[in-house]
């Protein structure tokens, strides 16, 4: 965390501050006069600035544009005496955090400094996260369009409504949106509106005035204000209640809001960029959104696909995923097997890219060998739909009997997998093979497939190495109990130990 700066000419005001501060572990810095302090702005930021109003050369409202004019978003408190209340006001006015009176008391002070420290790490974590957040990952076609919009829209301040399922990635594109536009300097900021109790989604909103309501016992920004010149995007905008939904439209319309209790107007520079899961034509319909808002935010409107519907990103995602994972705990990246890759790329994932991601954190900190297999996987996997769900234990003990041709038509395709360069039509044919399996009836098909596609593979390494099960392994990528379960699963013969030779 970075210092708080104490900015004032009073050497008794600086002491006290920078002695009550340390009893709480902050790191402060001071300054004499306000000059001082926006040349060191020229190569570095404080935290939180507290600064007074009146003071030898330039005042702390120069101080406090300057600060507003590189780093809108760090939270600045005036110090002023009862006699410059006026003043004061205008400095609020004017962006800061709030006012401090003087004398004060220094309990107060400190509480005060600790609020205005929690809302800056808060917006600081914010811009690390968007810094952190990779471009969209997809090579679907699906996803292609999406690419596309976003090319189009960068240069443009249009609203935007995304659609999509839950866990889809709304947030994501909203984020690359923003990147790529004019605005990518100026904050980002997220709400979730269904994550916010009604009674405090409007404070959230458009912030509050001092005594607005019980418990308001300074002034709040609110998201509006925060996101001054960038982007504010409103999630689950289909949840937003009623009332809340009419503020929202004067917003949009005239770019004009007021804080709670506040009546002085305010100003919003802000791109607003919504996105929803639900059907907002329908909620329309039934009388749960206003339909002026719904045509003012659906200028534009860009779906995102689900998960299922570009299933080939599978693959990357979760090798993106596990290798994120890995990182942040500080072990080695895990690998899915070739049949585990295709047994999650027959899934549904009805919590689509989040799902998934959630799934590869489990297969980093659960999955017990770095090469995982599908009998690793996490027992509660299920198959959405009409599809019987599939755990773990079953795809390694319960495997049913294939059919002969079937199985001869496979292994001869998946023998040639084996070779470092595939077939062309390596993939069409495990396809039309599965497609007449499930034309046929049969059951389990993906269950099916993975014994088969197991037991080609361990075959065709075990003939590589002449039938020596621990070498095989090695090869395989896989330890010497895995291969030696698989091979009496599998029913695998003529196979020996190292020790044999």
């Amino acid at each position: 965390m970075k210092p708080v700066w104490i900015v004032d000419d009073d050497d008794s005001i600086r002491w006290v501050l920078e002695k009550a501060l340390a009893r709480e572990n902050l790191v402060t810095r001071s300054f004499t006069n306000a000059r001082d302090a926006m040349q060191a702005l020229q190569t570095e930021s404080p935290q939180v600035l507290v600064s007074d109003i009146r003071m030898h050369g330039a005042s702390g409202l120069e101080l406090l544009q300057v600060v507003k004019s590189k780093h809108p978003g760090l939270p600045v408190i005036i110090m002023t005496a009862f006699s410059d209340l006026d003043s004061a006001v205008a400095a609020f006015q004017g962006g800061a955090f709030e006012y401090l009176a003087k004398p004060f008391d220094l309990d107060k002070a400190v509480e005060l400094i600790r609020r205005a420290l929690e809302e800056s790490l808060r917006e600081t974590e914010s811009e690390q996260q968007f810094s952190e957040t990779p471009e969209i990952l997809g090579q679907a076609p699906a996803m292609q369009d999406v690419f596309r919009a976003i090319g189009r829209l960068s240069q443009s301040n249009v609203t935007v409504l995304i659609t999509g399922e839950s866990g889809s990635g709304k947030e994501l594109v909203a984020r690359a949106l923003h990147k790529h536009s004019p605005r990518s300097s100026q904050p980002f900021v997220a709400l979730n509106t269904a994550a916010i109790p009604k009674d405090l989604l409007e404070s959230e909103l458009f912030g509050h005035e001092r005594g607005a309501f019980t418990g308001a016992q300074t002034t709040r920004r609110g998201r509006f204000e925060q996101a001054e010149g960038g982007t504010l995007f409103l999630d689950e905008i289909g949840d937003m209640p009623f009332d809340l939904q009419t503020r929202l439209l004067r917003v949009l319309s005239d770019g004009h809001f007021y804080r709670v209790g506040g009546h002085q107007p305010l100003k919003a520079n802000v791109r607003v960029i919504a996105a929803t899961h639900q059907n907002l034509e329908q909620r329309v319909r039934e009388g749960l959104f206003r339909e002026d808002l719904y045509h003012r935010l659906n200028v534009i409107r860009l779906r995102l696909p689900s998960l299922r519907e570009r299933k080939e990103d599978i693959p990357v995602l979760a090798r993106f995923f596990l290798a994120k994972s890995a990182k942040q705990l500080g072990v080695d990246v895990k690998k899915l097997s070739d049949a585990a890759l295709l047994y999650l790329s027959s899934l549904e994932f009805p919590g689509n890219v989040r799902q998934l991601e959630n799934l590869c954190n489990w297969i980093t900190v659960m999955a017990p060998g770095q090469l995982v297999e599908i009998n690793d996987l996490p027992s509660d996997l299920t198959r959405v739909g009409d599809v019987a769900a599939v755990s773990a234990q079953d795809v390694a003990l319960e495997i049913p009997v294939i059919n002969q041709p079937e199985s001869q038509i496979l292994t001869s395709c998946l023998q040639s997998s084996i070779s470092s360069t595939l077939p062309v039509d390596w993939h069409q044919m495990l396809e039309s093979e599965a497609s007449a399996m499930l034309s046929s009836g049969e059951p389990e098909v993906i269950v099916q497939l993975g014994k088969i596609f197991e037991a080609t593979v361990i075959k065709a390494a075990l003939r590589h190495t002449h039938g020596r099960k621990n070498e095989a392994a090695i090869k395989l990528g896989i330890g010497r109990n895995t291969i030696t379960r698989k091979i009496q699963e599998l029913n695998i013969l003529g196979v020996r130990d190292d020790s044999e030779i």
